[in-house]
C-alpha cells in the first residue's frame, strides 16, 4: 500500500487526525524498510513509543516529530494529510491540515503540495504552552519566524529573544530553536522555511 492509498483510505473513512498521523508514520517507516526498533533508535525514543504513536495512542512534541521526519528522510509536510492538492485554491482556516502535538499548542500547515520550495506553518499557543521542553533542528534551510499576535520567547541556541506582535526573527533551521508563549494571552506565529526541510542530519 502506498502513502497515497493510506491518505485516501483515511479521508474516506473519516479517520481521526492523530490516527491518520500514526498511519502515515508507519507507512513511511515500512517504505524505508525500517523496524520500529530501528526508527526508535534513530529518533532516540523507545520502540514502544513508536508503536503507540503509529497506533494513534499517544502524541509527540514538535521536536520528536522533527527527529522522525529526519530519520525517515521526508519533510514535515509529508506528515499532513491531503496527498491530492489542487493549485490556485483558497485554503480556509478550518481546512488547514493540522497537528496538535502538545497541550496548548496547535500547528497547522499553510503551504500545499506540490509546493516544495517553501513551507509555511501557523503555530497557536495558549499561555505557557511551547513547542516542547527540548530545542529542535530540521535540515539547514532559511527560516523566518513572525509573531502575528501575543508575546513569545524564541530560544535560539544559547540566546533568548522576547518578541511581540509584528516582530520577526531569521535563523537557519539547523540552529537549535523553540518557542514558548510567555504572555498572558494566546499567541500566534507563522514559520516560513525555504526550501522545505527534509532533514539530512540527526537532531
Amino acid at each position: 500500500m502506498t502513502i497515497e492509498d493510506v491518505a485516501e483510505a483515511d479521508a474516506g473513512a473519516g479517520v481521526p487526525e492523530h490516527v491518520a498521523l500514526g498511519n502515515r508514520i508507519r507507512t513511511y517507516r515500512q517504505l524505508r524498510e525500517l523496524s520500529t526498533r530501528e526508527l526508535a533508535s534513530r529518533v532516540d525514543v523507545s520502540p514502544s513509543f513508536i508503536s503507540q504513536l503509529e497506533r494513534g495512542r499517544t502524541g509527540a512534541t514538535i521536536g520528536t516529530l522533527m527527529r522522525i521526519v529526519t530519520a525517515l528522510g521526508i519533510s514535515m509536510a509529508d506528515l499532513f494529510g491531503d496527498e491530492r492538492p489542487h493549485l490556485n485554491r483558497v485554503l480556509t482556516r478550518s481546512d488547514r491540515p493540522a497537528l496538535v502535538s502538545a497541550d496548548g499548542f496547535h500547528k497547522t500547515l499553510l503551504s500545499q503540495r506540490p509546493i516544495q520550495n517553501i513551507e509555511a506553518c501557523i503555530g497557536e499557543f495558549e499561555p505557557g504552552a511551547s513547542t516542547g521542553e527540548s530545542l529542535y533542528t530540521h535540515g539547514d534551510s532559511q527560516e523566518i519566524l513572525l509573531v502575528l499576535r501575543g508575546r513569545i520567547t524564541c530560544y535560539l541556541e544559547d540566546s533568548e529573544f522576547e518578541m511581540n506582535e509584528g516582530d520577526s526573527l531569521e535563523y537557519r533551521s539547523s540552529e537549535r530553536h523553540g518557542i514558548r508563549n510567555t504572555g498572558t494571552e494566546d499567541a500566534e506565529v507563522i514559520w516560513m522555511v525555504s526550501p522545505s526541510t527534509e532533514g539530512s542530519s540527526d537532531h
